[in-house]
């Protein structure tokens, strides 16, 4: 019970963290709770969250195919310290400009969630780097149905928590999203952290610093 509940604890985190940069999703949620139309920006939130699931299933098997090799396994806090610093740069370039792709679906508010869900390319490799940090550090196990799926509704419902921040507070996020931008760095700060740590540890083990 107590892996289950860490597992729901860690993906909840990197999800909502991992939904803080500006992209389609939140800046179109973002949008409609400036228009006032809550109920069209839960819809296509829900929606967004719901994809964030299978997407997150299919990272945790691609990272247990990549960690079933022995050279990887052997120089994992390598590997994965690489990943997180990679992803963390990645989090802190100049973002580019959001897709139009929402303004297709203006009508819309699931059926709009679910496609942009798809169409973000970020998310599986986003999830495979977290679940193999958090793996490799031994913060997860997932050797478990029930560790496994506390995971899963661990990230779902962290990407639905920050996209329902964003319809509540509406026009304050809004604008410290366009005036703050260490709220846009937050994430890559995290995931550079996280990899400097990943990558003393794989020092260490090689007697570098003892």
């Amino acid at each position: 019970m107590e892996a289950a509940v860490l597992a729901f604890l860690f993906a909840f985190f990197f999800s909502f963290i991992g939904s803080i940069p500006p992209g389609t999703i939140n800046l179109t949620v973002l949008q409609l709770g400036l228009e006032r139309k809550p109920t069209v920006a839960w819809r296509l939130a829900l929606a967004a969250a719901l994809v964030e699931y299978p997407y997150a299933f299919l990272a945790i098997k691609f990272e247990s195919l990549i960690t079933a090799s022995p050279v990887i396994v052997e120089n994992f806090h390598l590997i994965t310290a690489i990943v997180m610093i990679v992803l963390g740069a990645t989090n802190l370039l100049p973002a580019k400009n959001p897709s139009h792709i929402a303004q297709k679906f203006q009508s819309s508010g699931f059926r709009r969630g679910i496609v942009l869900g798809i169409l973000n390319p970020l998310a599986l490799p986003y999830w495979i780097g977290i679940t193999a940090y958090l793996k490799s550090q031994s913060w997860i196990r997932l050797s478990s149905v029930f560790e496994l799926h506390a995971y899963l509704v661990g990230v779902s419902l962290g990407a639905l928590s920050l996209l329902g921040a964003l319809i509540y507070l509406g026009k304050r996020i809004g604008t410290a999203f366009e005036q703050n931008t260490w709220i846009k760095k937050v994430p890559g700060l995290v995931l550079l952290g996280l990899g400097v740590y990943a990558l003393a540890q794989y020092l260490l083990t090689l007697d570098f610093l003892k």
